[in-house]
């Protein structure tokens, strides 16, 4: 350690007043703030992280604030690190759709750490961040009808479809039962061209 004194003239006489007389400087850190502050948000959470030197980082702890954008510092939220990995994540159910959101985080020795000792870093940069918005009751339900009016008119063309090949199908079996013998081998679509003629004429009959 050191000894730490100060020294000087006070009312014409030369003084000294031991102000540390056992100084340590490794008990009397003040660190750099955190840099490069980002964030990252997902429909579950905000992932924030920052960089700090690699030879702190195990023995560093952090201390995160946040707010809205438009609040003021005093009313602003903390969150602790479960460990010393410079990341925090707030879950999404702890934010506001649609409202911009800013987070600031500082640091200091971790107080597990017997060797130093230091006070809290001034406050990093920020970094902004905003959940994204979820859609409302009204919204949904237009999206509902919506798909609902859509499904009318697709499921009575499928009908009049399914109707137009079964009414075709049933002419076609009309024709081979009266005279014509259909190959087994031959597909369904061969055996329609080659009695095109047959198919047509059997159609003018029937209207």
């Amino acid at each position: 350690g050191y000894r730490v004194s100060l020294q000087g003239n006070f009312f014409g006489r030369h003084h000294t007043y031991i102000t540390f007389p056992e100084y340590n400087p490794r008990k009397h850190i003040k660190l750099d703030p955190p840099l490069n502050i980002q964030s990252n948000v997902t429909a579950s959470k905000c992932q924030i992280w920052w960089s700090v030197p690699w030879y702190l980082a195990e023995i560093l702890q952090y201390e995160l604030q946040y707010k809205e954008y438009s609040m003021s510092w005093e009313v602003a939220l903390k969150k602790t690190p479960p460990s010393s990995l410079p990341q925090i994540e707030i879950e999404a159910t702890e934010l506001h759709s649609g409202i911009a959101y800013i987070a600031r985080v500082r640091c200091k020795i971790s107080e597990n750490e017997d060797s130093y000792h230091s006070q809290w870093s001034e406050w990093s940069q920020t970094t902004v961040f905003q959940r994204a918005g979820v859609p409302n009751l009204s919204e949904n339900i237009l999206n509902t009808r919506t798909i609902q009016f859509l499904f009318i008119p697709l499921s009575f063309g499928t009908l009049l479809y399914l109707f137009w090949n079964c009414k075709l199908s049933s002419r076609y079996c009309c024709f081979l039962t009266s005279g014509q013998k259909a190959s087994p081998a031959l597909p369904f679509p061969r055996q329609l061209l080659s009695f095109s003629h047959s198919i047509i004429y059997t159609m003018g009959i029937s209207r």
